[in-house]
């Protein structure tokens, strides 16, 4: 199999020996070819998991999955801003991050900060908690407000 350009996303692939995915095929080992990884990225995305790695190396073929989906190259890739990414860090070693905290961490103004904030809600990163208006804070969220996990943002 030559893999082009997998990550992020399975773009293409190609068989090296046609005859052999046949017979693998035939025989009932595989169900149709290219299936797999579909398969595999599907079952990351409802687990809400980032996408896995697909790499060809060392002669063989690799899966990379990774646990943390707020890692920060998946951040960017969503495409979350700096003062976003910070927040969102500090919420994983805080556990949890206010509008006024967000302002001092990172310099900004109360409606920047709110407008991050919501950002971060609507894409699903954050969930809001808290019922008066001093007492709203917000914590990590798993999957993304409409239940989606959450993944990358295509390029155009």
């Amino acid at each position: 199999m030559e893999l082009n350009n997998l990550s992020p996303g399975l773009k293409e692939v190609a068989l090296r020996n046609e005859l052999l995915a046949d017979v693998f095929f035939k025989a009932g080992l595989i169900e149709a070819w290219g299936r797999g990884t579909i398969k595999i990225i599907d079952e990351c995305k409802k687990a809400g998991l980032p996408e896995p790695e697909f790499k060809e190396e060392f002669g063989g073929f690799a899966v990379y999955f990774y646990k943390d989906i707020y890692t920060e190259d998946n951040l960017r890739k969503i495409g979350l801003n700096e003062r976003q990414i910070k927040a969102v860090r500090y919420v994983k070693e805080k556990g949890k991050i206010t509008n006024k905290e967000y302002q001092e961490l990172t310099k900004t103004s109360k409606p920047t900060a709110t407008r991050d904030l919501r950002n971060l809600v609507d894409k699903g990163i954050v969930i809001m908690q808290g019922e008066a208006k001093r007492q709203i804070y917000y914590q990590l969220s798993q999957k993304r407000a409409n239940n989606e996990p959450i993944e990358p943002k295509k390029s155009q």
